[in-house]
């Protein structure tokens, strides 16, 4: 139904027949908005290889997937589509990026196909005023699709992947967010997914469960400290406000999805939880429940 009707929303917008504005209010009947608010999620998603692995992470994974209320489709913010530009995922059928190297080939026969979900992705389009560009360049990367398949394993959830402007400054990607928030009154679960720490020079490769070192244990904890208190200047400007940030983020790929969804915390009316808490390679592999 919701394909049928969709073309038919672009057909009449291109027919001249509607205006923006009434697409508008046809695509959001499309996405009926409910009394109920959705969750939101940021996944430390860490290594491919937790696809194949049975441990605390991913039981906790499987454990969350159990307990959220289902959703209609989800929305992921993963730090590895990386654009100029900021873009939605219009594909009906997205495909399954593994962009990644070096690992076992066991890995790379893993499937895991969702469809994709059009209706959303012109939604925020034009929910954006068009600032999020449709695009059918990108899939479900490994930010993706790795943390999913224990949350959602039979893949029957559609996904929407948004891209990540690299270019641009943090205060942006927590206004963008902002544009989000009715989504979620619309069983869309948004999930951020990258690291709280996130070091490849610096990680502890011989030993998953090594000890963490002290800058990875201090930039967590301070995190959870700003989250807590709903500081989210401190976060979206945490370079300035740890003496650790740059070593735990060189790059502030993964960093990002976190202010996606601190942007979306209401803090005085939601709650907070770490359904994960925890260390890979020495890097933080925290979870965080908004709602």
């Amino acid at each position: 139904m919701y394909r049928r009707e969709f073309i038919k929303t672009l057909l009449l917008i291109a027919s001249g027949l509607i205006s923006p504005a009434k697409a508008l209010s046809r695509l959001t009947e499309l996405l009926p908005r409910t009394d109920f608010k959705m969750p939101v999620l940021f996944i430390g998603h860490g290594s491919p290889e937790n696809v194949l692995l049975d441990n605390p992470f991913t039981r906790s994974l499987k454990n969350l997937g159990q307990t959220l209320p289902k959703p209609e489709v989800v929305l992921c913010i993963s730090a590895h589509w990386l654009t100029k530009g900021t873009y939605i995922n219009a594909s009906p059928t997205p495909q399954q990026i593994f962009d990644f190297y070096g690992f076992t080939p066991e890995l790379y026969k893993v499937k895991y196909t969702p469809k994709g979900h059009p209706v959303l992705a012109d939604l925020i389009h034009r929910l954006s005023n068009g600032r999020i560009k449709l695009s059918s360049e990108w899939g479900i990367d490994h930010g993706a699709w790795t943390v999913l398949i224990h949350l959602f394993p039979n893949a029957d959830i559609p996904v929407v992947q948004l891209s990540i402007d690299y270019r641009k400054p943090l205060s942006y990607h927590y206004e963008i967010a902002k544009i989000l928030s009715e989504l979620r009154y619309r069983k869309v679960l948004i999930v951020g997914s990258g690291n709280i720490t996130h070091n490849l020079r610096r990680a502890t490769w011989h030993d998953p469960e090594a000890p963490p070192p002290e800058w990875s244990l201090e930039f967590d904890y301070w995190t959870t400290q700003m989250l807590e208190k709903g500081n989210h200047q401190a976060l979206i400007n945490y370079l300035k406000n740890h003496k650790h940030a740059k070593i735990a983020h060189p790059e502030p790929s993964h960093w990002i999805p976190i202010i996606y969804t601190i942007a979306l915390h209401d803090i005085d009316k939601e709650p907070l939880t770490y359904p994960y808490q925890g260390f890979q390679y020495g890097l933080s592999m925290r979870c965080v429940k908004f709602g």
